[in-house]
């Protein structure tokens, strides 16, 4: 069914656009993706849809089932990003126009990438500073991308393409949101299961550090019942403390991957062509 649907959905692209790009009056006006300065804007802002949705649906997934943290709470940590983000915008409208929007640019993706490798930091024992310092950094990276990343973006157009130009731009942010979204449950699905394959050829009876934390479980646990079901219930505590740590390891290597999907990103802000200022003309008064 998957197979049959993936086919369907790219014999149906691919008409698409060989349609809008062969009739007169397209739907999509497709031909705006010869502007280099668009084609490059677009690139850079699905991935920014990645990183930012992938990290909205990561960071509050680590809190609620690896920290044990309430919706409520989790919602509390995630929310300095909103009120940074607000704040910098401000900052940055003012910057537009002083400085080089590749500068700008620079700026943005550099603290993004920093939030998501300071986030890669985490452990069971972090505490809620650690996970708000990197989500403030996120909200004022994304206040310097958007601002300057959609005016070099759409720079080059002119203003009958603006319509066409606007819905591709928002289209490619929500389908790097969904690509983000997917792109987070898989790797940390995946990777739990391969660092629990590569952490539990440790958990055997030859290991010191294993049957250490074995029998101090067994010995804790046999006060309160018999010796049977003690070791059983010591396993399980091992297992669960496993499985923790499988997926701990597997956040990690997200949010890592997502820093250096950033940082892969810093080469192609310099593909963009500068924005030219139009000359001040001077108005004659009769």
């Amino acid at each position: 069914w998957i197979r049959w649907f993936i086919g369907i959905s790219v014999v149906a692209m691919i008409a698409f656009i060989v349609w809008e790009f062969t009739v007169e009056h397209p739907l999509v006006d497709l031909r705006i993706l010869r502007s280099r300065n668009f084609a490059v804007g677009l690139m850079l802002m699905t991935v920014v849809g990645v990183i930012l949705y992938g990290t909205t649906a990561e960071l509050p997934l680590f809190l609620q089932t690896l920290m044990g943290y309430p919706a409520l709470q989790s919602g509390y940590t995630m929310s300095p990003r909103g009120m940074a983000a607000f704040v910098t915008t401000f900052i940055v409208g003012r910057l537009v126009g002083r400085v080089s929007q590749r500068w700008l640019l620079c700026f943005g993706f550099s603290m993004l990438s920093l939030s998501a490798f300071l986030l890669s930091d985490i452990n069971l024992q972090v505490s809620m500073a650690s996970v708000i310092w990197p989500t403030v950094l996120n909200g004022v990276a994304i206040s310097f991308i958007f601002v300057p990343l959609t005016t070099a973006t759409m720079s080059q157009l002119s203003q009958r393409q603006i319509g066409s130009a606007t819905g591709l731009y928002n289209l490619m942010l929500n389908i790097g949101g969904s690509i983000g979204i997917a792109f987070v449950t898989t790797l940390v699905a995946r990777g739990a299961q391969a660092h629990q394959a590569l952490m539990v050829g440790h958990l055997t009876p030859t290991d010191p550090a294993f049957t250490r934390q074995l029998h101090a479980a067994q010995a804790m646990l046999t006060r309160h019942s018999d010796p049977v079901t003690a070791t059983h219930q010591a396993y399980a505590l091992i297992y669960n403390m496993l499985n923790q740590q499988a997926h701990l390891w597997a956040f990690v290597d997200t949010f890592r991957i997502f820093g250096l999907m950033v940082l892969c990103c810093l080469p192609l802000i310099l593909l963009f062509k500068r924005i030219k200022r139009a000359p001040v003309r001077a108005v004659e008064v009769h």
